[in-house]
């Protein structure tokens, strides 16, 4: 696993970073995003914070809106299958 700080970062503390990147390069608050991906604001701020794992559907909707792709909202993270676990870029 990754560690930001002393933390341990798990995927969706990984998602959590990526996703709040690309919403403040793209100039937009969580209130604009959520009403561009029809998801309230509260939402958009747990997935920002860590706070809720989300579903493939929330992240195509997040990436539309954003302009951006699927993966760069989840890079530097990946499964390795040899020691089924996830791996983290830091």
């Amino acid at each position: 696993m990754a560690w930001r700080g002393n933390e341990i970062l798990t995927p969706r503390d990984r998602f959590a970073v990526n996703l709040r990147k690309a919403r403040r390069m793209a100039n937009v608050t969580q209130e604009e995003l959520g009403v561009r991906c029809d998801l309230h604001r509260t939402e958009v701020s747990l997935l920002e914070r860590g706070g809720r794992e989300p579903r493939l559907g929330t992240i195509i909707k997040l990436a539309s809106a954003l302009g951006v792709t699927l993966e760069s909202l989840c890079v530097g993270m990946r499964w390795d299958e040899n020691g089924q676990r996830y791996r983290f870029k830091r």
